[in-house]
């Protein structure tokens, strides 16, 4: 579906859910604003709802039961307006309130600690029945699907190899180690949002990828981000710490993480790189410095093979 097709629709829709009749007036400004436009979803904001149209394919079922979940933690999950998604225009639909987002510009603000906090309530909150498994080696393997579909590029030989020397659960290719535990299954920064805006406790966004499975993946990507030199070692200490404070169980309480953090951090760092050259190649476009440092990790984790991590024997 075009674009000149779903956001009107969204746009209508969005509005209707604000002010409970699509054809009512309003002072808001119209007729909203585009705050996403990717091919995995399409989320627009009128006054104070974000209307949200999910990738196509999405289960409506699995889709349902990650609301209700949400729902059912409002001091950890943003709560949706409604229970159930809409179809509009053959796309699921889901309504939500309006957050104040992290703001990108003043890094030294960045709320770790909320985060790793709210992570671990998760962690430690009964997954329901039902719930999908968590996506997390299935969403580097897809990565790796775009790099190999993107065409040469000279990065991606690194990548490729550092890919390879995953233990095979790790590259999807494998039943993941057991794990029944609540997952968020794509943590980071832009997945927090202030509610009521501005001056509310910080919750956590987006259930596209809410899941049961190992909760070390939901620490993963920040872990990968400290391994790549992208995160500051005093902020990697402040989320760490506030974690294992929270009772979060996807580490041990104390001494070293990196023996259950290894393995995901390395394919959160693939999966980075991978998505950073396939993009990079769509766009016609040199890697930018931070997707070169992903890429110079990917050439560092050939050289230093996986330690002794859980499951690291493919």
């Amino acid at each position: 579906m075009t674009a000149a097709v779903l956001l009107p629709a969204l746009f209508a829709a969005a509005h209707g859910a604000a002010h409970g009749d699509a054809g009512t007036a309003c002072a808001c400004p119209t007729p909203g604003t585009v705050l996403a436009d990717r091919d995995d979803a399409t989320v627009v904001r009128h006054g104070g709802t974000v209307a949200k149209a999910h990738a196509p394919g999405t289960d409506p079922a699995a889709l349902s039961l990650r609301l209700a979940t949400a729902a059912r933690l409002p001091g950890t999950l943003l709560a949706p307006l409604r229970p159930a998604p809409v179809d509009l225009h053959g796309r699921l639909v889901t309504f939500w309130p309006h957050g104040s987002p992290v703001d990108p510009d003043v890094p030294q603000a960045a709320p770790w600690e909320a985060a790793a906090a709210l992570l671990a309530r998760l962690h430690t909150a009964p997954a329901p029945a039902g719930l999908p498994p968590m996506r997390g080696p299935a969403k580097a393997a897809r990565a790796i699907r775009r790099l190999r579909e993107a065409g040469p590029h000279p990065a991606a030989e690194p990548v490729l190899r550092a890919w390879t020397a995953l233990p095979a659960w790790a590259r999807d290719e494998a039943p993941m180690p057991p794990g029944g535990t609540l997952c968020h299954g794509d943590l980071h920064l832009g997945q927090l949002v202030r509610r009521p805006a501005g001056t509310g406790p910080w919750l956590l966004i987006d259930v596209d990828d809410l899941g049961v499975g190992d909760p070390v993946w939901d620490l993963a990507r920040p872990a990968a981000w400290y391994a790549c030199g992208l995160l500051p070692p005093e902020e990697w200490s402040r989320f760490l710490t506030a974690y294992r404070q929270a009772g979060g169980p996807a580490v041990p309480p104390a001494g070293d993480p990196w023996p259950v953090l290894d393995v995901p951090a390395r394919a959160l760092t693939v999966q980075t790189a991978a998505r950073a050259i396939a993009k990079s190649v769509a766009a016609g476009r040199s890697l930018d410095e931070v997707e070169r440092a992903v890429v110079d990790a990917c050439v560092r984790m050939v050289i230093i093979p996986p330690g002794l991590a859980r499951g690291s024997t493919a």
